[in-house]
Parts: C-alpha cells; structure tokens; sequence
C-alpha cells in the first residue's frame, strides 16, 4: 500500500527556500512565503528564505553554500525555470547535480497538467542531489508551489510515506 503511514514516527528536515526573482522582495513575495509556510505546517525546519535575482553565478554561490552547509538538508527554489530569457535556474543549478532526479519533472508536469493543461509544458521544473542535499526546482507561481509541494515534495519529504521516501535515503547518500 501506498501513502502515510502514521504508525511511522515523523521526521523533520531542515529546508532552504530559494526565491529567483528580479523584482520581488521578501515583502511582496508570495510564492516564497506560500511554500515556507507549508513546509513549517508539514512539521519541518525553513532554516533559510532568501531572494536571489536571475543570475547565474549569485543563484548558484548561493545554492553551493547551502549545499555545503551541514545544517540543510534540502534545498526548494521557486522561480526562474520558464522559457524567456531571464529564467536561468536550471542553467545556474544543474552543473551542481551530482544526480538529477528525472522522475521529479515527470510527476510535476503529470501534477501540473491537471492544474494548467499544457502550460505546464512552458516550465522547466528539475530535480537533483548534490553532495548529500536534495534540490528541487519549481516555477515562480503559487499555484505551481503548492501543486510541487502539496502533490509531490511534502510525501517524498515524509520519513512515515511508503513504500519509499527520500528521507530514508538520507543516512545513505554519501556512500561510497
């Protein structure tokens, strides 16, 4: 069977909230604040939430710190994975994919399609590991952070979700 199991203990993550954006402000963020908030509902730890504009080298500086820091466990960004010619997040995070997660693309845009039909396929939602640190990367919109993170992020991030989750892996990830 799969889904919750609550006989299962519960454990929390540590989670980076990235926000690319040229134009938003902690203030005016919603996307940002929309997943922050549901990853504290959820029983987890936002040890950071941060705003870095479409530019290659910042988003990745910023990423790679986090991913160095032993305090975060997962990194989620929202923003800058459409088509034009400022949305550079998979272009600046994948160099730093020592695994991408294929199937993470698939179920978004599996999810997606039922939320906005074939806009879905204007994003470019991705999914990696980078020394031990999980990344995931969704679209700037709130409804597609609550559709990542509601649908598809929040059950791989619950230690109790069967019959496999990514927090299980944890304890394994820098095996060599």
């Amino acid at each position: 069977m799969h889904g919750i199991n609550d006989a299962l203990e519960f454990k929390p993550v540590r989670i980076a909230v990235l926000v690319i954006s040229d134009t938003r402000t902690l203030e005016t963020d919603t996307s940002g604040l929309t997943l922050a908030q549901r990853i504290q509902d959820a029983g987890h730890v936002v040890v950071e939430r941060k705003i870095v504009p479409d530019d290659i080298p910042q988003l990745r500086s910023c990423v790679q710190s986090w991913i160095d820091d032993t305090e975060v466990d997962v990194v989620i960004s929202t923003g800058g994975t459409g088509l034009t010619g400022r949305d550079v997040t998979p272009e600046a995070l994948e160099p730093l994919f020592e695994k991408t997660i294929d199937g993470f693309s698939v179920i978004f845009h599996q999810v997606s399609f039922q939320s906005v039909g074939l806009s879905t396929l204007q994003s470019r939602a991705i999914a990696g590991l980078a020394k031990g640190t999980f990344i995931f990367c969704l679209p700037g919109s709130n409804g597609a952070v609550k559709d990542g993170w509601d649908k598809v992020i929040s059950y791989q991030l619950d230690s109790r979700h069967k019959p496999c989750n990514l927090v299980e892996l944890m304890p394994r990830l820098m095996e060599v």
